[in-house]
């Protein structure tokens, strides 16, 4: 008797063992859809989630490349979704308005979405689910940061009359970039001394914006404020300003990112403010959230990265000063 309840105990631990393992080992497998997957804040994104699946122990990554092609993501999402190697998908969106409709595919296959760096859905100064399909938001209001960057920009420019402004932006074709530029031209209109002589498009990367930068030097020889939306458009821009033989320091520049290359450039005093972004810690927090939601627990529905970032949103000497040790998530 006494055996037969202590071979029915081994049985009842050793099954409850193997539950127990066959739950811990369960493996997950993440993919991101990159923006584009060449760019740098977007590597950092991935970076994050790899960080992430390290320290669970059971995510598997990839990352697809979207080249800053709308119709391409959409495609990649849709070809992915009906592969079905995937559990959970994580979009930095080309096009936030578009890609709804392969979002809510994903969402209809049972499968959670969050989406990085932006809202999906037409309203981008709503971080809270707008389409079927959305799991999670880890992003920050494009219009506040926009907002504050220019209210900066007018503090800048309170005693100079005029003050002339080019304004650097990635590409006004997408719907978060033109709503950036629609709040820099709203706020800065208001102010009477503040002309905007120039609008460039950077398309994110450096090399371009150099040499739109080149050409609005030589249609506009005193600029006060270069105002962008991206670190990368500075780079470009203060090689352009340095071999017009232009005094950087003297001028307003401000970008957005938090790149490692603009902390540098912050504290050197070339540079005077960059807008916040957290791309490492954002790839931490929507994996985090996805793996939550496949293990049937709750995953918050937004993360508003301006709250749980290191620093405040925007990034002065000040600032630095205060976070010495802050060197930025990504390089640019």
């Amino acid at each position: 008797m006494l055996k037969s309840i202590l071979s029915l105990a081994a049985s009842t631990a050793l099954a409850a063992a193997t539950l127990t393992g066959a739950a811990h080992a369960k493996d997950w497998k993440v993919a991101l859809f990159a923006s584009s997957a060449q760019n740098g804040f977007n590597q950092a994104i991935y970076e994050g989630m790899q960080r992430k699946a390290k320290e669970l122990g059971n995510v598997e990554t990839a990352i697809y490349d979207g080249q800053f092609d709308a119709a391409r993501q959409y495609s990649q999402i849709e070809d992915v979704l009906a592969g079905g190697q995937f559990d959970a998908f994580i979009v930095v969106p080309n096009d936030t308005v578009g890609i709804a409709g392969a979002v809510a595919e994903v969402g209809k296959a049972g499968k959670p979405l969050a989406t990085a760096l932006f809202p999906i859905g037409p309203d981008l100064s709503k971080l809270e689910p707008q389409v079927p399909g959305v799991t999670t938001t880890v992003a920050s209001p494009p219009a506040d940061g926009a907002r504050a960057q220019a209210e900066d920009v007018v503090k800048f420019c309170a005693d100079k009359d005029p003050c002339n402004v080019v304004i650097m932006i990635g590409q006004r074709i997408y719907p978060f970039d033109n709503l950036r530029y629609e709040v820099y031209t709203k706020v800065l209109g208001e102010h009477a001394n503040i002309k905007v002589v120039a609008t460039g498009e950077g398309n994110y990367d450096p090399d371009k914006s150099l040499t739109v930068m080149q050409d609005i030097l030589q249609a506009n020889k005193d600029i006060n404020v270069v105002l962008s939306n991206a670190d990368q458009h500075l780079v470009g821009v203060e090689i352009a300003l340095e071999s017009a033989g232009r005094d950087v320091k003297a001028m307003y520049l401000s970008g957005g990112g938090a790149a490692s290359v603009a902390i540098d450039a912050i504290r050197e005093g070339r540079w005077d403010v960059t807008l916040a972004h957290f791309p490492r810690s954002m790839g931490e927090y929507a994996l985090d959230a996805m793996v939550k939601k496949l293990e049937g627990k709750d995953a918050p529905a937004v993360i508003d990265m301006d709250k749980v970032g290191p620093l405040p949103p925007l990034i002065n000497a000040e600032v630095l000063a205060k976070f010495p040790d802050f060197k930025g998530e990504w390089a640019q």
